[in-house]
């Protein structure tokens, strides 16, 4: 089914609590407290984000229809982490947040090192805690939603010892404090669009694994195991009991916000391949499905029929693209034609302008550039769901 032609796609069915908004009306988040006075002001302003009763999409609370469209900021011009510079270089931040929203973005994508935001095994490290804080302000007054991403083992380097060498259960408790620490800051925000808990989990294969990180790229670790042995249980039964636990840590908090997990689409590599994390039933705790996407030169359409693999009757976002392996305008046609299962598209930011990769005369540069010249062209259309 064309689900943009879908007359159900845009829910706008909540007239009860734009009432209960527009006459300026006290409520509670389910488990949290009342709104103050300031959360209430921000929450006139920007609205959260749901999904919609019919599941084919997001709407806002007063009942518009929201796609995502905005940038992963997962490293600066430099290759620096966010938490290498935003304590002493916060201008910056603000600055690429204007940048980002200038260029026509309403999301952005953030990813946080789970090394940097506890202490020890039991302890938050409230330093970063206060910057996140920071961060949902500066997205607030930015109207930008934030796409929380966090457990990132990005630099080996900066992995705790202690975190390493803990086995799967503990590791796994670790995981869900940072998750509560993290929705309760997150909480009360309407800029929160939503928790990815991980970024491109993997499951062991028969044999036992001995390293918790793989995929490097350019020194970075982009992808963990969430576990080292299955012991006799099934792929499924420990993701869904991964994925289960780490929603429990963020409802103890968060009752509101969506929950999501960046998927490596194992269907664009075999196309056989199904669906793991958003199988039923591990899927039963994640609103929608994120998965990520580098389409080939020449291969759009086996693109295409992998995204359909993870049109899994929840709304589904292309959370990581990029002209990486095909030009930016096969990107451009890949997005066109995605539109009817899409409900957003996430690619990237680094801190430069087109205006400063103008500039520039590597190759690089002028692949991103093009990729930034894309995004600005196709921002109206994405965001209004043409």
């Amino acid at each position: 089914m064309d689900r943009t032609r879908d007359p159900r796609r845009h829910d706008a069915t909540h007239s009860g609590l734009a009432l209960l908004a527009a006459c300026g009306a006290l409520f509670c988040l389910p488990g949290g407290p009342a709104l103050n006075a300031r959360d209430q002001a921000i929450a006139a302003a920007q609205k959260f984000v749901r999904v919609s009763d019919d599941r084919h999409g997001f709407v806002l609370d007063d009942g518009r229809p929201f796609v995502a469209w905005g940038f992963n900021y997962d490293h600066d011009e430099q290759g620096r982490l966010l938490e290498d510079y935003w304590g002493t270089e916060w201008p910056k931040v603000e600055e690429d947040f204007r940048e980002m929203k200038d260029l026509g973005a309403n999301v952005v994508r953030i990813h946080l090192q789970l090394g940097r935001f506890l202490r020890g095994p039991q302890e938050p490290n409230r330093v970063a805690l206060d910057r996140l804080t920071r961060l949902i302000e500066l997205a607030e007054r930015r109207h930008l939603y934030l796409d929380l991403t966090g457990l990132a083992c990005y630099h080996k380097q900066d992995v705790p010892a202690w975190y390493d060498a803990l086995p799967e259960p503990a590791r796994w408790e670790v995981q869900a404090r940072f998750w509560e620490a993290v929705a309760d800051r997150g909480r009360n925000s309407p800029a929160v669009f939503c928790y990815d808990l991980m970024n491109e989990p993997i499951l062991p294969g028969v044999k036992k694994e001995t390293e918790w990180l793989t995929g490097e790229l350019g020194g970075k670790f982009f992808v963990q195991r969430l576990t080292l042995d299955l012991a006799g249980r099934t792929r499924e039964q420990v993701a869904k009991a991964w994925v289960d636990r780490l929603a429990q840590a963020i409802r103890k908090h968060d009752q509101r916000h969506l929950i999501t997990v960046g998927a490596i689409p194992w269907a664009l590599v075999w196309p056989q391949a199904k669906p793991l994390f958003y199988a039923s039933p591990v899927s039963d705790n994640l609103d929608f499905a994120s998965v990520h996407f580098y389409p080939e030169k020449g291969k759009i359409d086996q693109a295409l029929a992998a995204l359909a693999v993870y049109d899994i009757g929840k709304p589904l976002v292309v959370e990581e693209m990029f002209p990486l392996k095909c030009s930016a305008e096969e990107l451009g046609a890949f997005i066109d034609s995605s539109r009817p299962i899409a409900d957003g598209w996430i690619g990237f930011y680094w801190g430069k302008t087109p205006g400063e990769y103008r500039q520039a005369k590597t190759l690089s540069d002028a692949l991103t550039l093009a990729w930034l010249e894309l995004f600005q062209k196709k921002a109206a259309t994405a965001k209004n769901g043409g």
